[in-house]
Protein backbone atom coordinates (compact mmCIF):
# COMPACT_ATOMS: atom_id res chain seq x y z
CA UNK A 1 0.00 0.00 0.00
CA UNK A 2 2.80 2.41 0.91
CA UNK A 3 4.52 1.52 -2.37
CA UNK A 4 1.33 2.45 -4.29
CA UNK A 5 1.04 5.79 -2.44
CA UNK A 6 4.71 6.58 -3.11
CA UNK A 7 4.28 5.79 -6.80
CA UNK A 8 1.19 8.03 -6.97
CA UNK A 9 3.08 10.93 -5.31
CA UNK A 10 5.98 10.50 -7.72
CA UNK A 11 3.65 10.57 -10.76
CA UNK A 12 1.90 13.65 -9.38
CA UNK A 13 5.21 15.43 -8.95
CA UNK A 14 6.26 14.58 -12.49
CA UNK A 15 2.97 15.95 -13.82
CA UNK A 16 3.45 19.18 -11.88
CA UNK A 17 6.97 19.60 -13.24
CA UNK A 18 5.78 18.92 -16.78
CA UNK A 19 3.00 21.51 -16.34
CA UNK A 20 5.58 24.19 -15.51
CA UNK A 21 8.01 23.30 -18.26
CA UNK A 22 8.61 25.43 -21.41
CA UNK A 23 5.88 25.00 -23.99
CA UNK A 24 3.10 24.76 -21.43
CA UNK A 25 0.00 27.00 -21.33
CA UNK A 26 1.20 28.88 -18.26
CA UNK A 27 0.66 32.69 -18.37
CA UNK A 28 4.37 33.40 -18.68
CA UNK A 29 4.77 31.19 -21.70
CA UNK A 30 1.62 32.50 -23.37
CA UNK A 31 3.23 35.96 -23.30
CA UNK A 32 6.43 34.57 -24.74
CA UNK A 33 4.55 32.97 -27.64
CA UNK A 34 2.60 36.12 -28.50
CA UNK A 35 5.79 38.15 -28.50
CA UNK A 36 7.27 35.99 -31.24
CA UNK A 37 5.55 36.26 -34.64
CA UNK A 38 2.57 38.49 -33.70
CA UNK A 39 4.56 41.40 -32.33
CA UNK A 40 7.41 41.06 -34.81
CA UNK A 41 9.26 44.24 -35.66
CA UNK A 42 7.45 46.21 -38.38
CA UNK A 43 9.42 47.30 -41.42
CA UNK A 44 9.60 51.11 -41.69
CA UNK A 45 8.21 52.63 -44.91
CA UNK A 46 8.24 56.26 -46.02
CA UNK A 47 5.52 57.54 -48.35
CA UNK A 48 6.16 61.06 -49.63
CA UNK A 49 3.16 63.13 -50.73
CA UNK A 50 3.08 65.48 -53.70
CA UNK A 51 1.55 68.35 -51.74
CA UNK A 52 0.01 69.01 -48.35
CA UNK A 53 -2.42 66.25 -47.22
CA UNK A 54 -5.79 66.27 -48.98
CA UNK A 55 -8.46 63.89 -50.21
CA UNK A 56 -6.25 62.57 -53.01
CA UNK A 57 -4.34 60.88 -50.18
CA UNK A 58 -7.22 59.57 -48.09
CA UNK A 59 -6.65 55.89 -48.90
CA UNK A 60 -3.12 56.04 -47.50
CA UNK A 61 -4.33 57.41 -44.17
CA UNK A 62 -7.21 54.91 -44.04
CA UNK A 63 -4.88 51.96 -44.65
CA UNK A 64 -2.59 53.13 -41.85
CA UNK A 65 -5.38 53.98 -39.43
CA UNK A 66 -7.17 50.64 -39.98
CA UNK A 67 -3.96 48.70 -39.32
CA UNK A 68 -3.82 47.24 -42.82
CA UNK A 69 -0.19 48.25 -43.28
CA UNK A 70 0.68 46.74 -39.92
CA UNK A 71 -1.08 43.53 -40.98
CA UNK A 72 1.43 43.37 -43.83
CA UNK A 73 4.35 43.94 -41.44
CA UNK A 74 4.80 47.60 -42.44
CA UNK A 75 5.10 50.74 -40.34
CA UNK A 76 4.19 53.56 -42.71
CA UNK A 77 5.26 57.17 -42.23
CA UNK A 78 3.39 59.62 -44.51
CA UNK A 79 5.44 62.78 -45.06
CA UNK A 80 5.04 66.00 -47.03
CA UNK A 81 7.44 66.69 -49.92
CA UNK A 82 10.82 68.15 -49.15
CA UNK A 83 13.45 69.96 -51.17
CA UNK A 84 14.54 67.78 -54.06
CA UNK A 85 11.07 66.72 -55.11
CA UNK A 86 9.11 63.54 -54.49
CA UNK A 87 9.99 61.83 -57.79
CA UNK A 88 13.74 62.33 -57.40
CA UNK A 89 13.72 61.22 -53.77
CA UNK A 90 11.76 58.05 -54.58
CA UNK A 91 14.10 57.30 -57.49
CA UNK A 92 17.11 57.49 -55.18
CA UNK A 93 15.50 55.46 -52.39
CA UNK A 94 15.12 58.33 -49.91
CA UNK A 95 11.44 57.37 -49.82
CA UNK A 96 10.14 53.95 -50.83
CA UNK A 97 6.88 55.27 -52.30
CA UNK A 98 5.51 58.60 -53.37
CA UNK A 99 2.54 60.47 -54.79
CA UNK A 100 3.26 61.99 -58.19
CA UNK A 101 1.45 62.49 -61.49
CA UNK A 102 1.78 61.14 -65.02
CA UNK A 103 3.36 64.29 -66.41
CA UNK A 104 6.19 64.18 -63.88
CA UNK A 105 6.80 60.44 -64.32
CA UNK A 106 6.88 60.88 -68.12
CA UNK A 107 9.41 63.70 -67.89
CA UNK A 108 11.48 61.69 -65.40
CA UNK A 109 11.57 58.64 -67.68
CA UNK A 110 12.65 60.84 -70.61
CA UNK A 111 15.59 61.96 -68.44
CA UNK A 112 16.42 58.37 -67.45
CA UNK A 113 15.16 58.76 -63.88
CA UNK A 114 14.07 55.20 -62.94
CA UNK A 115 10.65 55.71 -61.35
CA UNK A 116 7.57 53.61 -62.05
CA UNK A 117 3.89 54.40 -61.57
CA UNK A 118 2.23 51.51 -59.69
CA UNK A 119 -1.35 52.85 -59.41
CA UNK A 120 -3.61 55.59 -60.69
CA UNK A 121 -5.18 57.23 -57.64
CA UNK A 122 -7.96 58.79 -59.76
CA UNK A 123 -9.04 57.42 -63.13
CA UNK A 124 -9.61 60.68 -65.01
CA UNK A 125 -8.04 64.12 -64.88
CA UNK A 126 -10.27 66.37 -62.75
CA UNK A 127 -8.18 69.50 -63.29
CA UNK A 128 -8.89 72.43 -65.57
CA UNK A 129 -8.97 76.19 -66.00
CA UNK A 130 -11.19 78.11 -63.60
CA UNK A 131 -12.36 81.71 -63.61
CA UNK A 132 -15.02 83.77 -61.90
CA UNK A 133 -18.32 83.76 -63.78
CA UNK A 134 -18.22 87.47 -64.53
CA UNK A 135 -15.01 87.04 -66.57
CA UNK A 136 -17.06 85.31 -69.27
CA UNK A 137 -14.51 82.55 -70.03
CA UNK A 138 -16.78 79.72 -71.12
CA UNK A 139 -14.56 78.53 -74.00
CA UNK A 140 -10.81 78.30 -74.47
CA UNK A 141 -10.56 80.99 -77.17
CA UNK A 142 -12.06 83.47 -74.68
CA UNK A 143 -8.81 83.32 -72.71
CA UNK A 144 -7.47 85.89 -75.20
CA UNK A 145 -6.60 89.24 -73.61
CA UNK A 146 -6.94 87.70 -70.14
CA UNK A 147 -4.39 87.28 -67.35
CA UNK A 148 -3.43 83.69 -66.51
CA UNK A 149 -1.96 82.88 -63.10
CA UNK A 150 0.44 79.93 -63.25
CA UNK A 151 3.52 78.44 -61.61
CA UNK A 152 6.00 78.87 -64.48
CA UNK A 153 6.10 75.35 -65.97
CA UNK A 154 6.85 74.89 -69.71
CA UNK A 155 4.25 72.11 -69.90
CA UNK A 156 1.65 74.45 -68.42
CA UNK A 157 2.15 76.96 -71.25
CA UNK A 158 2.08 74.14 -73.83
CA UNK A 159 -1.26 72.92 -72.48
CA UNK A 160 -2.70 76.41 -72.50
CA UNK A 161 -1.47 77.04 -76.05
CA UNK A 162 -2.86 73.72 -77.32
CA UNK A 163 -6.36 74.10 -75.88
CA UNK A 164 -6.63 77.68 -77.08
CA UNK A 165 -5.51 76.86 -80.62
CA UNK A 166 -7.90 73.87 -80.70
CA UNK A 167 -10.68 76.41 -80.15
CA UNK A 168 -9.36 79.00 -82.63
CA UNK A 169 -7.75 81.22 -80.00
CA UNK A 170 -4.45 83.11 -80.10
CA UNK A 171 -2.17 82.05 -77.24
CA UNK A 172 0.02 85.09 -77.90
CA UNK A 173 -2.74 87.31 -76.55
CA UNK A 174 -2.68 85.78 -73.07
CA UNK A 175 -0.76 87.58 -70.33
CA UNK A 176 0.97 84.96 -68.18
CA UNK A 177 1.77 85.81 -64.57
CA UNK A 178 3.72 83.52 -62.25
CA UNK A 179 1.78 83.38 -58.99
CA UNK A 180 3.56 80.27 -57.65
CA UNK A 181 1.62 78.67 -54.82
CA UNK A 182 -0.46 81.76 -54.09
CA UNK A 183 -4.03 81.24 -52.90
CA UNK A 184 -6.36 80.78 -55.90
CA UNK A 185 -9.18 82.83 -54.39
CA UNK A 186 -6.98 85.79 -53.54
CA UNK A 187 -5.35 85.67 -56.98
CA UNK A 188 -8.55 85.57 -59.08
CA UNK A 189 -10.20 88.32 -57.07
CA UNK A 190 -7.18 90.61 -57.36
CA UNK A 191 -4.37 89.67 -59.76
CA UNK A 192 -5.49 87.26 -62.51
CA UNK A 193 -8.53 86.28 -64.57
CA UNK A 194 -8.12 82.51 -64.56
CA UNK A 195 -5.91 79.72 -63.20
CA UNK A 196 -5.42 75.95 -63.30
CA UNK A 197 -7.10 74.11 -60.42
CA UNK A 198 -8.19 70.65 -59.30
CA UNK A 199 -11.94 70.77 -59.02
CA UNK A 200 -12.07 68.09 -56.33
CA UNK A 201 -10.44 70.49 -53.87
CA UNK A 202 -10.39 74.12 -55.01
CA UNK A 203 -13.60 73.83 -57.04
CA UNK A 204 -15.43 72.33 -54.07
CA UNK A 205 -14.09 75.08 -51.82
CA UNK A 206 -15.39 77.69 -54.29
CA UNK A 207 -18.85 76.11 -54.06
CA UNK A 208 -18.72 76.33 -50.27
CA UNK A 209 -17.67 79.98 -50.45
CA UNK A 210 -20.62 80.70 -52.73
CA UNK A 211 -18.35 81.72 -55.63
CA UNK A 212 -19.68 81.05 -59.14
CA UNK A 213 -16.96 79.65 -61.40
CA UNK A 214 -16.63 78.81 -65.05
CA UNK A 215 -14.59 75.61 -65.21
CA UNK A 216 -13.05 74.19 -68.40
CA UNK A 217 -12.04 70.60 -67.67
CA UNK A 218 -8.84 69.54 -69.46
CA UNK A 219 -10.12 66.10 -70.38
CA UNK A 220 -12.96 67.72 -72.33
CA UNK A 221 -10.72 70.25 -74.06
CA UNK A 222 -8.14 67.74 -75.35
CA UNK A 223 -8.38 63.90 -75.09
CA UNK A 224 -4.60 63.53 -74.63
CA UNK A 225 -4.84 65.63 -71.47
CA UNK A 226 -7.03 63.06 -69.74
CA UNK A 227 -3.94 61.66 -68.03
CA UNK A 228 -3.47 60.14 -64.57
CA UNK A 229 -3.06 62.67 -61.82
CA UNK A 230 -2.12 61.73 -59.18
CA UNK A 231 -0.36 58.35 -59.28
CA UNK A 232 1.57 56.29 -56.75
CA UNK A 233 5.21 55.69 -57.63
CA UNK A 234 8.18 53.63 -56.56
CA UNK A 235 11.65 52.96 -57.93
CA UNK A 236 12.71 50.39 -60.51
CA UNK A 237 15.31 49.19 -58.04
CA UNK A 238 12.79 48.42 -55.31
CA UNK A 239 10.59 46.51 -57.76
CA UNK A 240 13.61 44.50 -58.88
CA UNK A 241 15.06 43.83 -55.42
CA UNK A 242 11.92 43.33 -53.35
CA UNK A 243 8.69 42.89 -55.32
CA UNK A 244 7.05 41.21 -52.31
CA UNK A 245 7.56 44.41 -50.32
CA UNK A 246 5.85 46.46 -53.05
CA UNK A 247 3.04 43.92 -53.20
CA UNK A 248 2.44 44.19 -49.45
CA UNK A 249 2.31 47.97 -49.59
CA UNK A 250 -0.09 47.96 -52.52
CA UNK A 251 -2.36 45.30 -51.03
CA UNK A 252 -2.95 47.45 -47.95
CA UNK A 253 -3.17 50.69 -49.94
CA UNK A 254 -5.82 49.25 -52.25
CA UNK A 255 -7.90 48.34 -49.19
CA UNK A 256 -7.62 51.95 -48.02
CA UNK A 257 -8.90 53.38 -51.29
CA UNK A 258 -11.63 50.75 -51.64
CA UNK A 259 -12.83 51.74 -48.18
CA UNK A 260 -12.84 55.41 -49.24
CA UNK A 261 -14.84 54.50 -52.36
CA UNK A 262 -17.52 52.70 -50.35
CA UNK A 263 -17.56 54.83 -47.21
CA UNK A 264 -16.57 58.41 -48.11
CA UNK A 265 -17.73 60.09 -44.91
CA UNK A 266 -15.99 57.60 -42.63
CA UNK A 267 -12.84 57.83 -44.75
CA UNK A 268 -12.95 61.62 -44.62
CA UNK A 269 -13.14 61.53 -40.83
CA UNK A 270 -10.07 59.29 -40.72
CA UNK A 271 -8.20 61.86 -42.81
CA UNK A 272 -9.40 64.61 -40.47
CA UNK A 273 -8.30 62.63 -37.43
CA UNK A 274 -4.79 62.40 -38.87
CA UNK A 275 -4.69 65.95 -40.24
CA UNK A 276 -6.96 67.93 -37.86
CA UNK A 277 -5.96 71.33 -39.26
CA UNK A 278 -7.93 70.66 -42.45
CA UNK A 279 -11.36 72.24 -42.94
CA UNK A 280 -13.90 69.59 -41.93
CA UNK A 281 -16.69 70.61 -44.29
CA UNK A 282 -14.30 70.92 -47.23
CA UNK A 283 -12.83 67.48 -46.58
CA UNK A 284 -16.26 65.85 -46.31
CA UNK A 285 -17.55 67.50 -49.51
CA UNK A 286 -14.33 66.85 -51.41
CA UNK A 287 -14.35 63.20 -50.37
CA UNK A 288 -17.93 62.76 -51.59
CA UNK A 289 -16.88 64.24 -54.93
CA UNK A 290 -13.72 62.12 -55.30
CA UNK A 291 -14.77 58.74 -53.92
CA UNK A 292 -16.69 57.61 -57.03
CA UNK A 293 -13.90 59.00 -59.22
CA UNK A 294 -11.11 56.93 -57.66
CA UNK A 295 -12.13 53.85 -59.64
CA UNK A 296 -14.75 55.35 -61.98
CA UNK A 297 -15.00 53.20 -65.13
CA UNK A 298 -11.96 51.00 -64.41
CA UNK A 299 -12.27 47.33 -63.50
CA UNK A 300 -10.44 47.94 -60.20
CA UNK A 301 -8.94 50.79 -58.24
CA UNK A 302 -5.49 51.79 -59.49
CA UNK A 303 -5.80 50.34 -63.01
CA UNK A 304 -3.70 52.12 -65.65
CA UNK A 305 -4.51 51.95 -69.35
CA UNK A 306 -1.51 51.67 -71.71
CA UNK A 307 -3.30 53.90 -74.24
CA UNK A 308 -3.46 56.75 -71.72
CA UNK A 309 0.30 56.55 -71.21
CA UNK A 310 1.04 56.30 -74.94
CA UNK A 311 -1.31 59.13 -75.88
CA UNK A 312 -0.03 61.59 -73.29
CA UNK A 313 3.66 60.79 -73.84
CA UNK A 314 3.13 61.23 -77.58
CA UNK A 315 1.41 64.57 -76.96
CA UNK A 316 4.27 65.75 -74.75
CA UNK A 317 6.88 64.69 -77.29
CA UNK A 318 4.94 66.37 -80.12
CA UNK A 319 4.89 69.61 -78.13
CA UNK A 320 8.64 69.40 -77.45
CA UNK A 321 8.20 68.83 -73.73
CA UNK A 322 10.37 65.70 -73.80
CA UNK A 323 13.99 65.32 -74.97
CA UNK A 324 13.04 61.89 -76.34
CA UNK A 325 10.01 59.60 -76.57
CA UNK A 326 9.79 57.19 -73.65
CA UNK A 327 9.09 53.48 -73.52
CA UNK A 328 5.74 53.72 -71.75
CA UNK A 329 5.77 50.02 -70.88
CA UNK A 330 8.57 50.80 -68.41
CA UNK A 331 6.85 53.88 -67.00
CA UNK A 332 3.98 52.07 -65.29
CA UNK A 333 2.80 48.65 -64.16
CA UNK A 334 -0.44 47.07 -63.00
CA UNK A 335 1.25 43.96 -61.59
CA UNK A 336 0.89 44.97 -57.95
CA UNK A 337 -2.84 45.73 -58.02
CA UNK A 338 -5.31 43.52 -56.21
CA UNK A 339 -7.47 41.27 -58.37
Amino acid sequence: MLRKISTFILLLALLLVAGCSPGSDSPGNQNDRSSAPDSRELQPVTVMLDWTPNTNHTGLYVARDKGWYADEGLQVDIVEPTEGGTTQLVATGKAQFGVSYQEDVTQARASDVPVVSIAAVIQHNTSGFASLKDKGITRAHQMENKRYGGWGSPSEEAVLKAVMENDGGDFGKVQILNIGSADFFTAVERDVDFAWIYYGWTGIEAEQRGLKLNFLELSELEPALDYYTPVLITSEQLIKDNPEFVEKFMRATAKGYEYAIKQPDEAARILLKNVPELNEQLVLASQRYLSPRYRDDAARWGEQNPQVWERYAGWMYQHKLLPKMIDTKKAFTNEFLSE
